[in-house]
């Protein structure tokens, strides 16, 4: 791996992980090292922060055969994890959820260094209106160190769905009708959750980038064309939105691959 903006030398570290025999794992020296350094360019800012990362294909597909996963690679997956050591909690439309059969983090899937004086795995919260989840799914397990699942939801669902919901997850009424990015950002920041990871879908950043609520996006570029079989684009949005400026902070390559984090231009 090498940062190529802001320039800083050929690699991240001395040691090449991401090309190393096998897969990265947290008792590799070399990988403990390049997750220091990469830990240290996304760390969050000390006050609240929206985040959200995506990948996607070089014309501009966000999944492959359905899945994100069929875009991304080493470094991105590497990326993937230390983003969500950092994060407090991880936001994710209920479309994204069902598509990628969501479940909870898993401690040992993260690094506990970057986790210090916090419990070892961030809580998943899901945004759906109408609470059309499969309740026995696996993202509403219990476990040791597993955080109980937030569900971010309105009026909407019925009262015969929120008390199910409330049996197997906590659940946040945040609206009548709708579930708006503010109030999403608002219940988080409540429930003392200060960074927020979004890691899809297309409907949710563009609300969080209608409302001016997005303060970073780490986009990973793949190298493939996707060929136009997939649906959907990074954002969706009904109605007119004016465009978000953005400036470049990072900019990475490994393999091809293009890590990119930019930052609000005008903060909020």
């Amino acid at each position: 791996m090498r940062q190529i903006f802001p320039q800083c030398g050929d690699r991240i570290g001395p040691a090449d992980p991401l090309r190393a025999a096998g897969p990265i794992t947290q008792g590799d020296a070399a990988a403990e090292e390049l997750v220091a350094v990469v830990a240290d360019i996304y760390r969050y800012p000390d006050r609240p922060w929206v985040r959200a990362n995506f990948v996607a294909s070089i014309d501009g597909a966000i999944s492959a055969d359905g899945k994100s996963a069929g875009l991304s690679g080493a470094a991105d997956r590497l990326v993937f994890t230390v983003l969500r050591s950092l994060a407090d909690v991880v936001v994710a439309g209920a479309g994204t959820v069902r598509a990628e059969r969501y479940r909870q983090a898993k401690p040992g899937e993260l690094w506990q260094r970057l986790r210090t004086g916090r419990p070892p795995a961030p809580p998943i919260a899901v945004v759906t209106r109408r609470l059309e989840l499969d309740l026995s799914a696996r993202l509403f397990g219990s476990g040791p160190g597993l955080a109980r699942t937030i569900v971010l939801t309105c009026e909407l669902a019925g009262q015969d769905r929120l008390a199910a919901a409330a049996r197997v997850a906590d659940v946040v009424v945040a609206g009548a009708e709708t579930v708006t990015a503010k109030s999403i950002v608002d219940a988080l920041a409540a429930r003392g959750y200060r960074r927020i990871l979004v890691e899809g879908g297309p409907m949710l950043l563009g609300q969080l980038v209608a409302e001016g609520l997005l303060d970073e996006l780490c986009l990973t570029l793949s190298p493939v064309i996707e060929g136009g079989h997939a649906t959907g684009r990074l954002t969706t949005r009904r109605g007119p939105t004016a465009p978000a400026a953005m400036a470049l902070a990072t900019l990475l390559e490994d393999d091809g691959f293009l890590l990119s984090r930019y930052v609000r231009a005008v903060p909020a």
